[in-house]
């Protein structure tokens, strides 16, 4: 079965990993460190705090930001529902905006009338690895007091107007799940333009522990004392994840090309494919593309699901609206809130996108696709 993703892993990524398993630290030491320096450097933050997973990234984003009971937080029903998720575990509400239909992003227009005086974090998702509109996002969020938490689990590596993804919203966050851009096997980081923001980052995904004695209540107890002023959780990376992310990081460029040549590739095999549609590309950006969504007409997508699997190529749907999820029904939500949310993943199919695809790859899902909706 050939995937709809992979990793790409080389042998100076092996060797990377194996001299930290040579090494005195295997959990949080130097390459930690060195791991997050690299990446607030390369995508131009103030600060970048690594975690066990793109989820956890989510979560100690929201907690940074103060997500809590009362709270209101905007994101987009299309995608995976943790950008939810996570703020409701603080105790938020949340408020589905819906996308524009074209690019699957969330649409600026459906976020403005969802703002209120409750609004705590607006959450705009890089759907596929294509930055969203942050400068209005962030316009809008600000005007009402509330900070913007970009979800780029899709789009380390990508541009808007000339700027890496990372260090335009307030917070964002990033996954390194062996099927996205880059790799820790596992993991994540928060990136952030505001060094308070990322020591309440840092601090939350380590338990909540203090250790700077100017604010301690008790800094006389001794030179071993740390105390806990807020809650916090292990979301803790270690370095040999972090080694094996220094390694890929250095790959990153050469990923994002091949990724590009694939979907340059897709978007012209399937341009005016009767039954097909391709993906909407907005002015301004440079995607490193995570997912190639292609649209199935005609009510045929679960039929050409099952047809490029029983022909042993991995394809997936990216995503099923968040709020079509049990959990969110029962807190009220209704199918049919956001229209073009609905109707994009009742024809969205995503086809192999990594790295290593060949070009012969490539060719067998053109021609197998094609053959099937012909």
């Amino acid at each position: 079965m050939l995937p709809y993703g992979r990793q790409s892993i080389n042998e100076d990524d092996i060797e990377a990993v194996a001299a930290v398993l040579r090494g005195d630290w295997l959990t949080t030491g130097p390459t930690v460190t060195a791991f997050e320096e690299a990446i607030a450097e390369y995508v131009g933050a103030a600060r970048a705090v690594s975690v066990t997973s793109g989820t956890a990234a989510l979560h100690t984003a929201y907690a940074a930001a103060g997500v809590g009971p009362g709270d209101e937080v905007i994101t987009t029903p299309m995608t995976f529902v943790a950008t939810a998720s996570c703020a409701v575990a603080l105790g938020a509400s949340i408020k589905f905006a819906d996308i524009e239909p074209d690019t699957a992003n969330v649409d600026p227009a459906a976020i403005e009338p969802l703002l209120s005086e409750r609004t705590k974090v607006v959450a705009p998702v890089d759907f596929a690895g294509q930055p969203v509109e942050i400068d209005r996002i962030n316009e809008l969020a600000h005007g009402v007091g509330a900070l913007t938490v970009e979800d780029a689990a899709h789009s380390i590596g990508s541009l808007t107007h000339g700027r890496h993804v990372g260090s335009v919203a307030d917070l964002s966050t990033f996954s390194f799940f062996p099927t996205k851009n880059m790799t820790t096997a596992e993991g994540g980081a928060v990136a952030t333009r505001d060094a308070a923001l990322g020591q309440r980052a840092h601090e939350f995904h380590f338990i909540g522990l203090v250790r700077d004695r100017d604010r301690m209540r008790y800094p006389d107890e001794g030179p071993w004392h740390q105390e806990v002023h807020s809650w916090g959780l292990n979301y803790r990376l270690s370095d040999v994840h972090c080694a094996l992310g220094l390694s890929q990081l250095k790959r990153l460029a050469s990923f994002k090309a091949r990724r590009a040549e694939i979907f340059a590739r897709y978007q012209e095999a399937f341009a005016g494919v009767d039954g097909l549609g391709i993906h909407g590309v907005r002015e301004g950006v440079d995607p490193t593309w995570h997912l190639y969504p292609v649209r199935i007409k005609d009510g045929r997508r679960r039929e050409v699901f099952e047809k490029m699997r029983a022909s042993g190529i991995g394809v997936q749907v990216n995503y099923i609206p968040v709020y079509w999820h049990p959990l969110f029904e029962d807190l009220g939500f209704r199918r049919g809130l956001c229209p073009n949310a609905e109707q994009f993943y009742a024809e969205e199919l995503s086809l192999p996108m990594f790295a290593d695809l060949t070009d012969s790859d490539v060719d067998r899902v053109i021609e197998t696709l094609t053959g099937i909706v012909g």
